[in-house]
Parts: C-alpha cells; structure tokens; sequence
C-alpha cells in the first residue's frame, strides 16, 4: 500500500501507442508504469533545469565578453570582406584558366 501522505495521485490520458510502450518499458525494467512516469518526469525536469542553467551561464559570459576586443571588425563587414576575397580569388581563377 502507498504512503499516501508521500505520493499524490494524478491522471494522464495516453493513447494506445503510448500505453503499450509505457508497458514494455515497465516489464523490461521489472518495474510499474507508475514508475516508468515517475522516471522520466524526474528525467525530463532535471534536464531542462540544467539546460537552463547552462544558457544563463552562457549569456552571462557573452555579456561579459562583449566589447573585449573592440579593435576587430563588425561581424557583418567581416563576412562581407571574406566574400569580397572569395569573388576576387574566383574570378583570378576564372581567367588563369582563360574562362
């Protein structure tokens, strides 16, 4: 029998498909379906928690980073010089090869 003053009782609709993975799961660990659920919530939670977590520390980094090193180009001029290499580059090729 629970302790029913540790566990709370909910309800999930699942389909068919879902239901009968959730029983395959279940029987394959040797566990419940309540279980299985319990698992993957704690899973699921956990890890978006900590994917969260991790784009915090990542924002606060890049705003830090930002303005350190003010002497490099903006990143659209820097793309826009590479181009300008790229199409200089083709069309010295274009004409060794007498295209």
């Amino acid at each position: 029998m629970y302790a029913m003053y540790i566990m709370r009782r909910t309800q999930i609709y699942l389909g068919d498909h879902h239901d009968r993975l959730l029983e395959e799961r279940a029987g394959s660990l040797g566990t419940t379906k309540s279980a299985v659920i319990r698992d993957a919530i704690d899973a699921f939670l956990l890890r978006d928690e900590s994917q969260l977590s991790g784009i915090r520390r990542l924002r606060a980094a890049v705003g830090e980073a930002t303005g350190a090193a003010s002497h490099l180009p903006s990143g659209v001029d820097y793309v826009d010089e590479l181009r300008a290499r790229d199409a200089d580059r083709d069309q010295d090729l274009a004409d060794r090869l007498g295209s």
